[in-house]
């Protein structure tokens, strides 16, 4: 049985200091399900990914690191024609980051509601979502939307993080009504500070919403009660993908009988790990290691 079945872009992802001055710059491969895929894989759990890929190098190089960290990429499509979608993150002042999406007509936008295997997802433990993937395309969207609706059906317990990036959405309106649908069907709710009011309707107290506040900590309701962890303590080399190892973590010891104090405390143990790497993913610690 798969642990967690999960479904999004994988992409490239190039960062420097700021790019019109520059010379140098680091390649690397990236995503919300991909980092949290490989942190999954890292803790031993079974992970399953599906998402589409061009016919290209960043394409060949996100699927050997999937398939060399142990992740199940047997429903991943190789789509020729096309190329990978790619991320351009620009370090400004004070590690603050600026990201540029290339991603328009992208290999991963092209995921439709027929790639979702409604079995295998039936069969998993959890599914985990996230809304970047629902805003690549109206296809995506309405892929995610097929693959909540096997998970409800099969009694699947369904993960959602938010993510909310405005340049994939032609509104906020339109972010507001896609977004609040997911969380009202997730279990488990990821979320950022200031994501909040944009599912307000789904905080309701039957539903165990995380809340990452960063280096600040990280909160959870669940069973009418809120427990917290502090913020990182640790030297801080690039925070991006410090969302998608903390939701990681947390669910790793959800899918381990944790209870939501000792959820965070995984959560925010992986956290650590990410902001430490230059890499999203590449820093996170194995089971033994934590």
């Amino acid at each position: 049985m798969t642990d967690v079945y999960t479904l999004g872009e994988p992409l490239g992802v190039v960062s420097s200091g700021r790019v019109r001055h520059e010379s140098e710059a680091r390649l690397d491969v990236c995503g919300p399900e991909f980092t949290l895929a490989v942190a999954l894989a890292r803790l031993g759990h079974r992970c399953a990914y599906l998402g589409k890929v061009g016919d290209d190098e960043l394409g060949a190089r996100a699927l050997t690191v999937l398939r060399g960290e142990g992740v199940d990429v047997t429903d991943i499509r190789v789509v020729d024609g096309v190329q990978t979608g790619l991320l351009l993150r620009d370090t400004r002042v004070a590690r603050q980051v600026r990201v540029s999406h290339y991603r328009t007509c992208s290999a991963g936008s092209l995921l439709s509601p027929g790639n979702v295997p409604i079995d295998r997802i039936g069969a998993a433990k959890m599914l985990h979502v996230t809304g970047i993937t629902a805003g690549l395309s109206r296809d995506a969207r309405e892929a995610v939307r097929v693959a909540v609706n096997a998970a409800r059906n099969a009694d699947v317990m369904i993960s959602f993080a938010v993510e909310y990036v405005p340049e994939l959405w032609s509104s906020v309106r339109e972010a507001e009504e896609v977004l609040g649908e997911l969380a009202r069907a997730a279990h488990l709710l990821f979320l950022r500070q200031d994501e909040l009011d944009l599912v307000k309707p789904a905080l309701t107290p039957e539903r165990e919403v995380i809340v990452d506040r960063g280096a600040k900590g990280a909160s959870v309701r669940a069973d009418r009660m809120r427990y917290d962890v502090q913020g990182w303590q640790v030297p801080i080399v690039d925070t991006c993908g410090a969302f998608e190892a903390f939701a990681a973590g947390y669910i790793s010891a959800a899918l381990d009988g944790l209870t939501p104090q000792e959820r965070l405390h995984r959560g925010a143990l992986l956290s650590a790990a990410a902001v430490t790497s230059v890499s999203d993913w590449q820093g996170l610690p194995t089971r033994a290691e934590i």
